[in-house]
């Protein structure tokens, strides 16, 4: 199967599945965050659309850990930054019907939670196909370390994600049972 085809599958078992009783595993991401901060305690999150992990209660336990919050905008070209936002800030619908931060506050995250279609064993992820993250970490990895953790569901598991050289393997994938 193509990515194309290995997109539409998932995505409607996905949209099938009752989510509503499965959990991500906090802990799983906490100890990631305890063991992979230094000093910047920046936690680039997202929010969650078409069926994507829920990562507001994530968001909310971690802010309460005294961790900053970003989240994305989007921009031209394909690309995004992070920007400050705590969970008690408002958020504003983008051109994809994404709620974004309203602040123009760059921040860069330390800690990048990833949302994802599919994932395999070798932690190779599969997006919606627009290369957002996978610019967005090879521009930061420039400047600064970043641990990065994919959040998914483990029916999001494939056996083989097709890959091509610009496809950034993720440190972690953290699922309802399990951490890789």
């Amino acid at each position: 199967m193509n990515k194309s085809e290995i997109r539409k599958k998932i995505i409607k078992i996905r949209k099938k599945n009752d989510t509503k009783n499965l959990k991500i595993n906090f802990h799983h991401i906490l100890n990631i965050l305890k063991k992979n901060l230094t000093t910047n305690k920046v936690i680039g999150g997202y929010y969650p659309y078409n069926y994507e992990v829920d990562t507001i209660e994530i968001l909310k336990k971690i802010e309460k850990k005294n961790y900053l919050i970003s989240l994305p905008k989007i921009k031209k070209s394909y690309k995004m930054n992070f920007f400050n936002w705590s969970t008690k800030d408002p958020l504003q619908i983008n051109q994809f019907g994404i709620p974004e931060p309203t602040s123009n506050k760059i921040i860069y995250p330390s800690i990048l939670l990833v949302p994802l279609v599919a994932f395999d064993k070798y932690n190779n992820r599969l997006g919606y196909g627009g290369g957002f993250y996978d610019r967005y970490i090879n521009k930061i990895k420039k400047n600064q370390s970043v641990t990065t953790i994919g959040l998914a569901y483990s029916y999001q598991e494939i056996k083989k994600v097709p890959i091509n050289d610009h496809d950034i393997k993720l440190d972690f994938i953290v699922t309802e049972d399990k951490i890789k």
